[in-house]
């Protein structure tokens, strides 16, 4: 049987996503990308293809809010790609691998149904927590679309538990973890200098959705009631949320720093110069500074909101997980993790490290590669 043609709808591609699509496009007969939209306006990424062959579709964007059950907006970008049947009549796909739940997956079904023979392949970047709050509309939507995919791909476990409400049969659910090119990460020196202060990394946007603000509540609280103990909390990222925080007054001992964004190629040494990642998300699909950091040997101290830590972080051992909506459990968490010894932290930068480098982007690719050869089987 020969390779198939394969057509991926997205609506941008992410950096991390380059490598694993480079890969899997030498292993199919042929692979054409199409994207609403060159890179959204809240991606500080530079556009970078490469030699993938991307197309970019006739598109129209709106920017709305949403509003999460946990108490947090987010502002979110929906594409309208309105020319995705005629670009998928003249490439003519054996497979569709369609991301996302909304206007380009209802379009590549309808095309399936105009060419019964094409397979198509729905690419779920979602979590429970994810999805919660996003109205009935979008249920109806997914009840209807997601019995109709011939293969679903998935983050992780807790992706795979929401799709499976929609009566999608597990042989169908293939999970294709995120991951970074981990090799720079890997490189950085496990053995940490002494040091009399406890270093707090974050690594991410400036935004309510990541819980920076409530976790800084509850380490807070615990630098006031641990006065003789010193603690740093580094924040590389920007967002609406930097200026409240340059304003913020901290106790003595706890050390706020805001470094605004960093360049890709220097946040290996900013994990080399920390001791924990926090990341107290309030709702994440994944989460890829998880994969960064543990894979630069940081243990996390994690929100299991996240799908990164509910796959990555295993308690005690790479890291430390809570609920972030629960400020007694984030204390726990947080008062174990201060309380680790410099020899139990130096073991549990080995074993992150251990458990970050075997995903890869090959990993990536070949897992969508056994959800392309399943369909087309």
């Amino acid at each position: 049987m020969s390779k198939p043609r394969v057509a991926f709808l997205l609506n941008f591609i992410p950096p991390y996503r380059i490598p694993p699509l480079r890969k899997l496009a030498g292993q199919v007969g042929d692979l054409k990308i199409f994207v609403s939209t060159p890179m959204e306006p809240n991606r500080s990424w530079q556009t970078d293809w490469n030699d993938l062959n991307v197309g970019v579709l006739k598109n129209f964007t709106i920017q709305r809010t949403w509003k999460h059950p946990g108490g947090f907006e987010d502002q979110v970008y929906i594409h309208f790609s309105y020319n995705i049947i005629s670009q998928l009549r003249q490439y003519r796909p054996d497979v569709i691998v369609a991301h996302e739940l909304g206007s380009r997956s209802i379009q590549a079904a309808l095309f399936q149904k105009i060419k019964p023979e094409t397979r198509l392949i729905l690419w779920c970047n979602i979590s429970e927590y994810t999805e919660q709050g996003r109205g009935r509309l979008r249920e109806v939507i997914r009840k209807w679309l997601l019995p109709k995919a011939h293969a679903v791909l998935v983050n992780g476990e807790s992706g795979a538990r929401y799709v499976r409400k929609f009566k999608v049969p597990e042989e169908r659910i293939f999970r294709v973890p995120y991951t970074p090119l981990t090799e720079a990460f890997a490189a950085v020196e496990l053995d940490r200098s002494p040091h009399p202060t406890i270093r707090f990394l974050f690594v991410g946007q400036l935004i309510p959705r990541k819980g920076l603000v409530p976790f800084l509540d509850v380490l807070v609280e615990w630098a006031r009631s641990h006065p003789e103990r010193s603690i740093e909390f580094r924040c590389a990222g920007s967002g609406p949320l930097y200026d409240p925080l340059a304003a913020r007054l901290f106790p003595p001992n706890l050390k706020f720093t805001l470094l605004g964004n960093i360049e890709y190629p220097n946040l290996p040494a900013m994990y080399h110069d920390a001791d924990i990642l926090a990341f107290p998300t309030l709702a994440d699909e994944w989460g890829l500074v998880v994969n960064e950091a543990m894979a630069a040997g940081l243990p996390v101290l994690g929100s299991r909101y996240s799908q990164a830590v509910e796959e990555l972080v295993k308690d005690g051992i790479t890291g430390w997980t809570f609920q972030p909506d629960h400020a007694d459990e984030m204390m726990n968490a947080l008062e174990r993790a201060l309380s680790t010894s410099p020899m139990d932290l130096q073991r549990m930068r080995a074993a992150a490290r251990e458990e970050a480098i075997k995903i890869t982007p090959e990993t990536m690719a070949s897992q969508i590669l056994k959800a392309i050869n399943f369909v087309s089987a």
